[in-house]
């Protein structure tokens, strides 16, 4: 028996890659569903919102109402609550296909928020500026909304990408699959202790992989 086996006598390591391999289609499956969705919603709270161009109180207390209530509630409550949706829309309701409905509908309001808060750092001067020159919103959107607050859009995507992450850990409870999945069938249910070790440490690198190239982006684009 090699070291490896000793120390971890339980594993399969081709269950584990396949798992890992689960993993980054559940993350990047969402994480993509998460942006398309997430960034308008984002854009449209900050233009709605009180002293903006296109401030709309009402629409932004109601949009803003939602967005709070989708964060308030528990991803584990909220993908079983989402079970009829999520079968609806994919045909399942566990598996990779089923996960990414409830992570996406967790996660955009979410980063959504984060894309708000992002918006706000803008120097309120260049956007005067662009209006003054006679731009219109989706300019204004577009050519400096958005570039001007580039740093903090990509350390809102990653913040949300390390969110998911926990998400999909989650997820394995309810069958999303994943090393989730492994970590609570083997290691808390079949009492594996090598099986919740060798998960955990496989989505704590994870993490730091992610925060770490996040960072580095940040500040890659960032002026300060």
């Amino acid at each position: 028996m090699s070291f490896v086996q000793t120390l971890f006598p339980n594993i399969d390591w081709a269950e584990i890659a396949q798992a890992c391999l689960d993993t980054l289609v559940m993350l990047g499956g969402s994480l993509a569903f998460t942006l398309v969705l997430g960034l308008p919603l984002g854009v449209w709270l900050f233009l709605t919102a009180r002293g903006q161009q296109h401030a709309r109180p009402g629409l932004y207390g109601v949009l803003s109402v939602v967005v709070n209530v989708l964060r308030s509630i528990p991803f584990i409550i909220l993908m079983i609550l989402l079970i009829p949706l999520t079968k609806a829309i994919t045909g399942v309701s566990i598996g990779i296909r089923g996960a990414i409905v409830p992570l996406v509908i967790g996660a955009a309001p979410f980063f959504a928020r984060l894309v708000e808060s992002a918006l706000r750092e803008v120097d309120r001067g260049v956007i005067e500026a662009s209006q003054a020159m006679g731009a219109t919103t989706w300019q204004i959107v577009s050519r400096v909304l958005l570039p001007e607050a580039r740093p903090g859009l990509i350390a809102a995507t990653t913040v949300t990408t390390v969110a998911l992450v926990g998400y999909t850990a989650m997820g394995g409870i309810v069958g999303a699959g994943g090393l989730g999945a492994l970590a609570y069938q083997y290691g808390y249910n079949g009492y594996k202790s090598d099986y919740m070790l060798v998960t955990v440490v496989l989505l704590v690198v994870l993490v730091q992989v992610l925060q770490m190239l996040g960072d580095r982006l940040v500040a890659r684009y960032s002026r300060r």
